[in-house]
Formats: C-alpha cells, structure tokens, sequence
C-alpha cells in the first residue's frame, strides 16, 4: 500500500478519472443515498475527506467538513464531536468511512442528533468486519480492530483522541449489531435501512486514500461485479461485506 493519510494525492488521483474502477466505487458510496435526500434540502457532511460526494449527492447545498484544512472543504478543521453548528440546522447529515477513526462514537451520535432538525438524517457508509475485512487488515495491518472495545461507553475511547488517523475498525458492527441494541443506547435514533455491499468491487478499487494494485475493468464489467458483489453480500454478508450502508432518523 502507498499514499496512507494522503489526501491531495488522492484527491488529485480522482480528479484525474483514469481509475475507472475507483470512480465507479465513490459513485455508488454516494448515489444510492439520493433515494432519501429531497433536492431541496441541506446538509453536511463531517469527514468529507477528498469531497468526492459533492460530485453525486442532488441537494440545494452541502457544507463540506473535516478536521482538517484541505482547500476544498467548505468549512475546515471542524471537530466531529463538536461542531460549533447551530442546532436543528440540517435536515442530513452524511458519515461516510470516518465513525471507525472516532474516539469517543457516542458523543458523535449525540452531537449529529443536535445540529439535525426533527426528522433529519444521518446517511452511514462505513466499514464492515466481515471474515474478509479481517483478513485483509491482518494482511496489510492498514488499520486495526478490536471487537472488545466499549462503543457504547462515552468515557472509553474507541482510538486515539490525538490522532484522527487512528482507527478500530470494529467499531461499526459492534453499534450496529443489532438495530435493538443501537436504539436501546441511542433512544434519538431509529435504523430506517441497511444494507450490506462491496466485495470485489471494494478489493479491485485501487483503494481510495491508501493506494493498491487493481485490474482496471470496463464500465460493463464493472456492473457486473457490483451485481456480483450484491448476491454475495445479501447471501453471506458476514463473510464477504465489506462495507455496509445505514440510514439513522432522528426522532
């Protein structure tokens, strides 16, 4: 792996589009949660990372943010925990791979579900620790996971607080384990969908910030590995999901 934690590289990476494969997969991340935006809503997105979702996401405005100063973030060096955003100011919010480099999860849940007007949305795309997934981070050791941690527990911390590159990548399935569990801990919450994706279509991407070796395909084989990916992830998703898509509304 090359390029960890580089985000003009990838960025610039993305802009160029020759990575057929890796458009395609930033594409899907993204577009599938159109099916609950309304185009005259607002919202923000914490932890845009590359700003690749403003290219997809059909809305009247999306305020980019991270924790750091990248020059295409609309707003920058924004604490995901406390974001200094009015309350009930968004009707959605998008959490897209950044939930499993959180220190403290619990208070993100309760920080988005402040700055959410009633009813608005958190869309979650996020990692899954699937066989597979675990494999791979064994293998490549890019990020950890430890399924012992305390997610629900705001005083433990899941990373570290004092680098928001670390990460605990079963940090998501450990919330989401079950929609009972999650709304027991998060009473502001309710799990509306859920949806486990990506196999080889997340193997073959060329990696989105940390860079890989992959098999550029064309547009039509790549649709075919997404339907591939879409039979093996609902048949055996804890074998071969690696990613999963949420949708939480505040209640």
């Amino acid at each position: 792996m090359s390029h960890q934690g580089d985000l003009q590289n990838a960025r610039q990476v993305y802009r160029t589009g020759q990575n057929k494969n890796l458009k395609f997969l930033l594409a899907s991340r993204s577009l599938w949660m159109n099916n609950f935006i309304e185009k005259d809503f607002v919202g923000v997105e914490l932890g845009a990372g590359i700003g690749a979702s403003r290219d997809y996401v059909v809305c009247q405005k999306l305020v980019l943010t991270d924790f750091n100063d990248s020059p295409w973030l609309d707003v920058k060096n924004v604490d995901a925990l406390h974001t200094n955003f009015e309350a009930n100011s968004f009707d959605f919010i998008l959490a897209s791979n950044m939930i499993h480099h959180l220190a403290f999860p619990r208070k993100f849940f309760d920080e988005c579900s402040r700055i959410l007007k009633p009813g608005g949305l958190l869309l979650v795309q996020e990692i899954h620790t699937s066989l597979f997934m675990r494999i791979i981070l064994r293998l490549t050791r890019h990020e950890g996971f430890d399924e012992t941690i305390k997610v629900f527990d705001e005083t433990v911390a899941c990373n570290d607080p004092s680098d928001p590159w670390s990460a605990n990548c079963a940090v998501p399935k450990l919330l989401f384990k079950t929609h009972a569990i999650f709304e027991t801990h998060f009473q502001d919450w309710q799990v509306v969908y859920d949806e486990y994706v990506e196999f080889l279509q997340f193997l073959n991407s060329g990696g989105v910030v940390a860079k890989t070796k992959y098999l550029s395909l064309s547009p039509k084989a790549l649709k075919l590995q997404s339907v591939l990916d879409g039979i093996l992830c609902r048949m055996f998703p804890q074998i071969f999901a690696l990613q999963r898509r949420l949708v939480l509304r505040k209640n």
